[in-house]
């Protein structure tokens, strides 16, 4: 009986790894740049209480703040970055820490230069804005004026300010204990394989055709969590405390007004996609029935819903292969987008496989000074990681595209449309992959089946965690206790209306709230539904619509952070601001649930 371990980091091939040395040579280069910004702290005195003086020292004061901002983003970058390759690594969990506290400092010393912006006469501030010299901070600095009602005084903001690292500690502690400390022992999969259990596999396990195995690898995961259940609910409950005394203390009406206020998105939003999705379930439900059908099943288990219901399709697919996959895919992108993505893929961009320590899942990360570093923990064999790769790489060309048109002020785009580029190179994949095997009728019925578990987890999902983030932070709101009783139960009612009667609620799913890392960055995961909708939309248009079409794609590529984010997706051309998006997400996905079972049926 063979056993499968997790290689250490140095066990990795060097051409497998990102390349850092863009940004730091060494970590000596990076300690240098940590002890100049460190000394260049206290030179923010000789700006307090000048900025409404004169436009000089306004502009001054302006410019030496967002330079430090930028050295101090590529010096936490490289820090987190470098602490994610093997979260046991003390040596750079301490440099991410130091990062964190310099970053808190800074804050801190900096704290002064809002409220002093915010106090300028309007006339006055009029005029600032209109100088030809501040032509690239127009909108920076409206950001800052709308701000107004909800920046306090000085010392207030000051107090905030050092605050900061306290206030991250409950996602601090739960990466600590959900990546360094948690295990998920040994597990046999249909083979006979021992394999230790990650989060870099548990997904894949879950595609066993063994029913055995998948509900052995659900209940033996789940049984980590529920030995760590009243540690990780006090931190989740600490951090939805701390939204909403932020948001209070800032005069928010609620957590979600103060969240959703940054991108200037109305609460309408996101409250049509809840109502939406709500009044919409009759797909799901017909697709679960047909799983529970096509599967020879009595009950249908959240384990049963990872495993495809085509059988016996062979994917396997390197990641030099996989990337050129997602060149295909992307072509009607056109060349340029295409080569850049290339290059970058194969070049230093990217952290591709998984080793002990490293933290799990995918993202796509970097600063002004770097390039749009992608980590990953590609599978060969699994076509999850194709698309994750795509996802990510959609990401990177964003962040590559707006900071070569957009100015450092400028460049950063909200994570509200950072997940319609994301999601758009999905279903470029979706598609293309769709037409490459509509000969095999057995492939075909594969990828579609991939296709509607993705929008299921995407859209249905993710707007399920939304609704129980709302109910959570609502509860703090009430000054009520935040349990994990009240969690417990919260999320079982969810479970029960998006759900209904058909899919099994074992106990061990409704403690699937404590593993959801983006519940640390309150209101953040309604964005991929809301990501997906436009995403949709974006790609159907490019696909039928030609060049134009393509060109106010990547031009809306360019934007980064220069206009709020609904604005941007209305140059697009989609309006996120009505319920149709949405609706048409779901349309798209029943039509893919008629189109798998009528596949199904031809083999």
């Amino acid at each position: 009986m063979s056993f499968q371990s997790i290689p250490a980091r140095n066990e990795i091939k060097n051409e497998y790894k990102w390349d850092l040395t863009p940004m730091f040579k060494d970590d000596q280069q990076w300690d240098s740049l940590y002890k100049e910004l460190e000394s260049k702290i206290e030179e923010y005195e000789k700006f307090k209480g000048r900025l409404a003086k004169s436009f000089d020292a306004f502009k001054a004061a302006i410019e030496f703040d967002l330079n430090l901002s930028r050295q101090l983003e590529k010096l936490y970058t490289y820090a987190h970055l470098k602490s994610d390759e093997d979260k046991s690594n003390q040596t750079y969990l301490a440099m991410y820490q130091k990062s964190v506290n310099l970053y808190t400092r800074i804050s801190e010393a900096s704290s002064f230069i809002v409220p002093e912006i915010q106090s300028i006469d309007p006339e006055v501030m009029s005029k600032y804005i209109c100088e030809p010299s501040m032509k690239e901070y127009k909108f920076y600095l409206e950001k800052i004026i709308r701000y107004r009602p909800h920046t306090l005084s000085k010392e207030i903001e000051q107090i905030l300010a050092m605050a900061g690292e306290i206030a991250h500690a409950p996602a601090q502690v739960f990466s600590q204990l959900d990546n360094a400390d948690i295990k998920f022992g040994i597990v046999k999969d249909s083979s006979g394989k021992e394999i230790e259990l990650s989060h870099g596999n548990f997904s894949t396990l879950l595609q066993d055709e063994s029913r055995n195995v998948r509900e052995t690898v659900f209940k033996q995961y789940y049984r980590s969590y529920d030995n760590l259940k009243n540690t990780i609910s006090a931190t989740l409950e600490h951090s939805n405390k701390k939204d909403v005394f932020f948001a209070r203390v800032r005069n928010f009406k609620s957590s979600r007004a103060a969240s959703l206020f940054s991108d200037n998105v109305p609460e309408k939003v996101y409250d049509n996609l809840i109502n939406t999705i709500h009044s919409n379930l009759t797909p799901l439900f017909k697709y679960l029935d047909f799983r529970k059908k096509a599967l020879h099943l009595d009950e249908l288990h959240f384990y049963d819903t990872y495993v495809p219901i085509v059988k016996n399709v062979d994917f396997s697919m390197t990641y030099e292969e996989a990337v050129e996959t997602c060149v295909q895919a992307l072509a009607p992108l056109g060349r340029e987008y295409t080569e850049i993505m290339k290059e970058g893929l194969l070049g230093g961009w990217v952290d591709r496989y998984e080793n002990k320590g490293k933290r799990s899942g995918a993202y796509s990360s970097g600063c002004y000074d770097s390039y749009p570093y992608i980590l990953l923990n590609y599978e060969d064999k699994n076509i999850n990681s194709l698309y994750t790769l795509i996802h990510e790489a959609g990401h990177s060309m964003h962040s590559y595209y707006s900071k070569k048109n957009q100015p450092y002020v400028n460049a950063d785009y909200t994570i509200f449309v950072a997940e319609v580029a994301s999601t758009f190179n999905e279903t470029l994949l979706s598609h293309y992959l769709l037409d490459l095997y509509k000969d095999n009728k057995k492939m075909k019925a594969y990828i579609l089946n991939r296709e509607i578990d993705n929008i299921r987890a995407t859209l249905y999902r993710q707007t399920m965690f939304a609704e129980f983030e709302k109910i959570t932070h609502e509860i703090v709101e009430k000054n009520e206790p935040l349990t994990l009783e009240v969690m417990r139960n919260s999320y079982r009612d969810l479970l029960k209306a998006y759900f209904g009667n058909h899919l099994k609620i074992d106990d061990e799913l409704t403690l699937e709230f404590l593993r959801i890392p983006h519940f640390y960055s309150a209101f953040y995961v309604y964005k991929y539904a809301t990501g997906i909708s436009a995403a949709i939309a974006l790609a159907e248009r490019v696909l039928n619509h030609g060049e134009s079409a393509r060109d106010a794609y990547i031009s809306f590529l360019k934007l980064g952070g220069s206009k709020y984010p609904l604005e941007e997706l209305i140059d697009a051309g989609v309006d996120m601001s009505s319920p149709e998006p949405v609706e048409m997400a779901i349309k798209h996905f029943s039509n893919l649930v008629d189109k798998l079972i009528q596949e199904f049926d031809l083999f």
